[in-house]
C-alpha cells in the first residue's frame, strides 16, 4: 500500500513528529522513505526591491545549501533512532517547497506524503495558506498530516 513515503522536513519539530510516524509506516509496509528538505534560495526576481550585491545573495545561498544538509543530517540520525533498516534517500531541492514537494512525491511515484504541520489555523491560514494546506489541497496521492 505505501511502499514509497515522501517525508519533507524543514527541522521543525511537527516535520520530526512527522518522520517519526513515517517510518513507522514504511516499516509496517516493508516501505521506503524519500526524505527530502527544500530550500527556497534567493534571486533576482525575488529581490527587486531590496538593492543587494550579487556576493551577498551567492553567500546567502550557499547558507542556506549549508542549513539544508545538515536538516538532512540529522533527519538520517532520526531515522536510524526510529528503528527504520528499509531503504531511505535523503535529497534537498531547490525552489517553492508545496510545488516542489508535489513535483517529486509526482516524478518518484510516491505512494504517500507524510509532512508535519505548522499549526497555521483559521485567519492565518486562509491568508498566507501553508504547506502542509496546499500539499493536501493539490496532491493526487494520501497525504498524512502530523501534529
Amino acid at each position: 500500500m505505501f511502499k514509497k513515503i515522501l517525508v519533507p522536513v524543514d527541522g521543525s519539530e511537527s516535520a520530526w513528529r512527522a518522520l517519526e510516524q513515517a517510518a513507522i509506516l514504511a516499516g509496517k509496509f516493508e516501505g521506503e522513505l524519500l526524505v527530502m528538505t527544500v530550500i527556497q534560495p534567493y534571486n533576482n526576481a525575488a529581490l527587486l526591491a531590496v538593492p543587494l550585491d550579487h556576493n551577498i545573495i551567492s553567500k546567502s545561498n550557499a547558507d542556506l545549501e549549508e542549513v539544508g544538509k545538515n536538516v538532512l543530517a540529522l533527519a538520517e540520525e532520526k531515522v536510524k533512532e526510529a528503528g527504520f533498516a528499509g531503504k531511505a534517500s535523503y535529497e534537498i531541492e531547490l525552489g517553492h517547497p508545496s510545488e516542489r514537494i508535489l513535483a517529486i512525491a509526482k516524478a518518484k511515484q510516491a505512494d504517500a506524503i507524510v509532512l508535519g504541520s505548522r499549526g497555521l489555523s483559521g485567519i492565518a491560514e486562509f491568508f498566507l495558506g501553508s504547506v502542509s494546506s496546499k500539499i493536501s489541497q493539490y496532491s493526487n496521492i494520501p497525504v498524512l498530516i502530523v501534529k
